[in-house]
């Protein structure tokens, strides 16, 4: 829609509403919304995908607590219906919800002890650290100082999910973020088990479980979603 049609909608619309009466109508009340008469229904697909296979693992393997440092905020709030979640933050969280807490947390120097967290998540997050983007320090080293705080406060027996952008090598997007080769991730986690895997394609609708690494080295910037285990 452009800005013509939405001109006359708002006057047949106005002229039409004279019958009901209950609401006024006033210019000073437009709000246009020109882009969103489309055919299918827009939205983020990396965000849309991963929180939902993110939620599933959760669902399916039960933590008596769950704690997530820095993912899509939406994902806490809904998960924390059926499972305690903690969400860590440089920004904490206001917001009050049963089940959900909030605290402040710096990625690259956790405030926990070591073998201390169950089940774990930080998602679309490491590939930013280090880049400048939200204020941080600039460290080409960054994502290698996060994935190691991760590492050394997730117990044994626990689960990490992790969820970065990927492709067939490595790249820097500065100021953005950063993307990796199937076996970059494998390597910025070593240590760890990688129990399973998903990766959303490049087209942003195919939804592969337990992808292979063939599959990641055909990607530009794809979305790879990464179940850790660390041995006990």
């Amino acid at each position: 829609m452009n800005s013509d049609q939405y001109e006359k909608q708002y006057t047949e619309f106005k002229k039409r509403s004279k019958t009901d009466g209950r609401f006024s109508i006033e210019e000073g009340d437009k709000q246009a919304q020109l882009t969103e008469d489309t055919e299918n229904f827009s939205y983020d697909s990396h965000y849309m995908y991963h929180t939902a296979w993110a939620a599933r693992k959760l669902s399916a393997n039960k933590p008596k607590k769950h704690v997530d440092v820095s993912s899509y905020i939406y994902f806490s709030t809904i998960v924390s219906a059926f499972v305690p979640v903690e969400f860590l933050d440089y920004r904490p969280l206001g917001i009050s919800l049963h089940n959900l807490r909030s605290g402040k947390a710096d990625l690259t120097h956790l405030d926990r002890e070591d073998n201390s967290i169950d089940s774990l998540s930080c998602m679309h997050v490491i590939e930013h650290v280090g880049l400048g983007r939200y204020g941080d320090s600039l460290d080409p080293h960054g994502d290698k100082v996060a994935a190691g705080e991760l590492k050394r406060v997730l117990a044994p027996g626990g689960s990490l999910y992790i969820v970065l952008p990927v492709a067939a090598s490595g790249r820097v997007c500065f100021n953005a973020h950063r993307v990796y080769s199937f076996r970059m991730v494998q390597e910025l986690f070593d240590g760890l088990h990688l129990k399973s895997n998903a990766l959303l394609s490049d087209k942003g609708t195919v939804f592969i479980e337990d992808a292979t690494e063939d599959v990641y080295s055909q990607q530009h910037y794809g979305c790879g979603c990464f179940e850790f285990l660390k041995v006990a």
